[in-house]
């Protein structure tokens, strides 16, 4: 299979209101969408636009829909790729692969979204296997980075900041934490969650210390729960009239 076909060309437009951030991270967030708004009134002034963005943290806690919210913000396509779907057991394989979907993304100033960052961006010298070989994919990724053109984005998420290369770490000139959301940030995404429902199926059990996208996926069982169980009642009553 081509590796281009295995790059999902995301359609789902997501606002940045929709993502539930902490403040610092909003504030830098916005201060990169400003850059690219006058990308060229900028350049005029030789000043650099930060288009490397780093996501980190918990699973689960909104990485890859800040992903798409830059995108939809800035009107461009979302390339997304999940990097354990293209991991060859020859490395060289892997690299061209790598240049291939940076190639695209380029072409058409998208913005590009590699998820699993660290199946290829592990420090060098920590696999046991294939040590030279990852030697050269990394530096293979540095490459890509370092030209990748500022009016298209690179956009990498990892749940383990702690095992990549940290000259891959330092190209990326954005690096944004996410953490697991605390109750009160919990309830009010809860609360939004429910508000598209009427009032009779908002009454759930809300649970706490997990991440918002186990939060959604409980939300939408209980309230299909109840929905179906007040959808057979009114059958049930229906029958006997």
């Amino acid at each position: 299979m081509n590796i281009v076909d295995l790059i999902i060309n995301d359609r789902e437009k997501v606002s940045l209101d929709d993502v539930f951030l902490a403040k610092n991270n909003r504030h830098e967030l916005m201060q990169l969408l400003q850059e690219h708004n006058y990308l060229e009134e900028l350049h005029q002034y030789g000043l650099p636009v930060n288009n490397k963005i780093l996501l980190y943290g918990s699973s689960g806690c909104g990485k890859t829909m800040t992903a798409k919210a830059i995108a939809s913000a800035l009107g461009k396509n979302i390339l997304i790729l999940n990097l354990s779907n293209i991991i060859c057991s020859k490395i060289g394989e892997t690299s061209q692969n790598i240049k291939m979907v940076f190639e695209k993304a380029a072409r058409e100033k998208a913005v590009l979204f590699l998820d699993e960052f660290d199946q290829i961006a592990k420090a060098r010298g920590n696999d046991d296997k294939d040590v030279g070989e990852m030697r050269r994919l990394v530096n293979t990724l540095i490459q890509l980075i370092d030209y990748y053109p500022e009016d298209a984005l690179l956009i990498c998420a990892t749940n383990h900041l702690e095992i990549i290369d940290t000259a891959i770490i330092r190209r990326f000139q954005l690096r944004i934490g996410f953490s697991m959301p605390t109750a009160q940030i919990l309830d009010n995404y809860y609360d939004q969650l429910l508000a598209r429902f009427p009032q009779h199926l908002q009454n759930i059990a809300r649970q706490y210390n997990i991440s918002f996208a186990e939060a959604k996926d409980l939300t939408f069982t209980l309230v299909k729960n109840k929905l179906i169980k007040t959808l057979a009642e009114k059958h049930q009553m229906e029958k006997h009239e």
